[in-house]
C-alpha cells in the first residue's frame, strides 16, 4: 500500500508542479482585464454614464440663451381715433397716426436667462440621471466579476479537456500493450481470440476519443486565448490534492441574507423600482405647475423709408421676474402616464422578487456544491487510490492467468476515469465558490488570489 500511495504521489506531482513563468488563475483574469473586448465596452459604458451625474447638476443651473438676427421687413401701420396732447399744444381727439417702411433693415436680439426654482419633470429627470449612472456603475462592477467567473472556466476547461487527452493518450498505451500481449498470447494458444478482439475494440474506440479530445483541446484553447490574449499550453495545472476545506465558508443563512443585500442584479433592479416611482411621482397632478425665475433683455431696430419719408422703429424690453406654468387641461395625457407608471412599479417589485427568488437558488445551489463538494473529491481521490490499487492486481492477475484481457482493459479505464473525476470535483468546488462570491457581489481580488493558492497548495 505504501508503494501504490509513493506512485500516486509521483504521479500528482508529474503532473501539477508548476513550471517557471508559467499562467496561473490570477494572471489570467489580469490579462482578460486587458484583452477582453466585452468588459472593455462595459468599462467605457460605465466611464460615460459618469457624465450623467453632471448632466444631473446641471439642469438645475441657470441657462442663458441669446438669439440674433438681421433682415428685411416691410411694415405698415394705421392707427385712427387716437388721442395727442404735448406740452405746448391743445389736446386733440380722433388723431390719426400713420407709418410705413418699405424694404427696411430690420435688427433683433434677445439675452434670456433663466432659472428654475420648482419643477418635478426636471426633478424627475435629474434624479432618473443619477440613478441611471448608479446603475451603471454597479453593472460596470457586476461586468468585472462576471469576467473572473468566465475566465476561471475556459481556464478550467482548457486544464479539463488537457488532463483529459493526456489520460487518454496514457490510456492507449496500456491498451496497446494488452493488445500486443493479447495477440501473442493467443498465437501461443494460451488465450482466446475473444480476448483480441476485445482489446483491438478498446484500442479503436480510445483512437476515436482521442481525435475527439484534441479538436476539444483546440477548440478550448483558442476560447481561453480569445479571452485573454495568452497562450494556454502553459497554464498552471490544478492541485488534485488541494484542501479547499481550508477557506472559511459562511452558513448558508448568512450568504443567503448576503446576496438578497449586496447581489448587483438585485441592486441594479432596485435601482429600476426607483425610476419607474420617481416617473410615476412626474406625472401626478398635483407637481403639475412649474416655477422659474426668469431674466430677459431684448431690442427690435426697424429703419429705412417709406411713404412718409425715413422712418425708425425701436422697441427695447427689459424684464426680470418670476414665471408660473400650470398646464390646466393635457387631454388625459398625464392622467394616463400616471397609471401606466403606477402599474410599471408594480411590475418593478414583481420583477425584484422573482429575481430575489432565483439569486436565493442560486446561492443555495453553490452552497451545497461547495459544502458536499469537498466532501465527494475527498471521496473520489480515496476512489482514484482503490483504482490504482485494483489496477495493480488486475495486471498481476493478468500475468498470472487468473484475470482476462477485458478486465485488465476495464481497471484501465476505471483508473483513468477516476484521476478525471477528482480533477473535475476540484474544479466544480471551486467554481461553486466562485460563483457563491459572485452572488454576493464579493468576487474580487482577494477571492481569485485565494482561489488562486488553494488551486496550487
Amino acid at each position: 500500500m505504501k508503494i501504490l500511495t509513493s506512485v500516486f504521489s509521483v504521479a500528482l506531482l508529474t503532473v501539477i508542479v508548476p513550471t517557471a513563468f508559467a499562467t496561473d488563475l490570477m494572471m489570467a483574469w489580469q490579462a482578460a482585464q486587458r484583452h477582453d473586448p466585452e468588459f472593455a465596452a462595459a468599462q467605457a459604458n460605465y466611464q460615460a454614464s459618469t457624465m450623467q451625474h453632471e448632466q444631473s447638476r446641471g439642469m438645475w443651473l441657470p441657462s442663458v440663451s441669446l438669439t440674433a438676427g438681421a433682415g428685411v421687413q416691410n411694415i405698415s401701420t394705421q392707427t385712427s381715433g387716437a388721442q395727442f396732447s404735448a406740452p405746448g399744444f391743445i389736446q386733440t381727439a380722433g388723431v390719426a397716426f400713420d407709418t410705413s417702411i418699405h424694404n427696411g433693415n430690420a435688427e433683433q436680439y434677445a439675452l434670456v436667462a433663466r432659472q428654475p426654482l420648482l419643477n418635478r419633470t426636471l426633478l424627475t429627470q435629474s434624479r432618473q440621471l443619477d440613478l441611471s449612472a448608479d446603475m451603471a456603475e454597479i453593472q460596470w462592477k457586476s461586468a468585472r466579476q462576471q469576467q473572473a467567473v468566465r475566465v476561471a472556466e475556459r481556464y478550467f476547461d482548457v486544464l479539463v479537456a488537457d488532463e483529459t487527452l493526456r489520460l487518454l493518450k496514457q490510456q492507449q498505451s496500456a491498451v496497446v500493450f494488452a493488445l500486443t500481449q493479447a495477440t501473442d498470447s493467443f498465437k501461443l494458444g494460451s488465450v482466446p481470440v475473444t480476448d483480441t478482439y476485445e482489446a483491438l475494440a478498446r484500442s479503436e474506440t480510445i483512437n476515436a476519443q482521442i481525435m475527439a479530445s484534441e479538436m476539444d483541446v483546440q477548440i478550448k484553447q483558442a476560447m481561453f486565448s480569445d479571452l485573454t490574449g495568452l497562450g494556454s499550453n502553459d497554464l498552471v495545472p490544478v492541485n488534485l490534492a488541494a484542501d479547499a476545506s481550508a477557506m472559511n465558508l459562511a452558513p448558508l443563512e448568512n450568504c443567503i441574507r448576503d446576496a438578497t443585500l449586496n447581489n448587483p442584479a438585485l441592486l441594479i433592479q432596485a435601482k429600476k423600482v426607483t425610476v419607474a416611482q420617481e416617473e410615476a411621482e412626474r406625472h401626478r397632478a398635483l407637481y403639475a405647475p412649474s416655477l422659474d425665475l426668469v431674466a430677459q433683455l431684448s431690442s427690435d431696430r426697424l429703419h429705412g423709408n417709406g411713404d412718409y419719408g425715413n422712418a425708425e422703429n425701436n422697441v427695447t424690453n427689459r424684464m426680470i421676474g418670476i414665471q408660473l406654468t400650470i398646464p390646466l387641461f393635457t387631454g388625459g395625457i398625464r392622467s394616463a402616464k400616471y397609471s401606466e407608471a403606477v402599474h410599471l412599479i408594480d411590475k418593478s417589485k414583481s420583477d425584484s422578487e422573482w429575481l430575489r427568488q432565483q439569486i436565493v437558488i442560486q446561492v443555495r445551489t453553490a452552497w451545497l456544491g461547495i459544502t458536499v463538494g469537498k466532501s465527494r473529491v475527498a471521496a473520489l481521490v480515496q476512489a482514484h487510490k482503490a483504482s490504482l490499487a485494483r489496477l495493480d492486481a488486475t495486471r498481476l492477475g493478468h500475468s498470472e492467468g487468473d484475470r482476462t484481457t477485458l478486465d485488465l482493459l476495464n481497471a484501465e479505464n476505471d483508473a483513468t476515469s477516476s484521476e478525471l473525476a477528482v480533477l473535475q470535483a476540484q474544479i466544480g468546488v471551486e467554481m461553486n465558490r466562485l460563483k457563491l462570491a459572485q452572488s454576493n457581489g464579493s468576487l474580487d481580488e482577494g477571492v481569485m488570489a485565494e482561489i488562486n493558492n488553494v488551486l496550487q497548495r
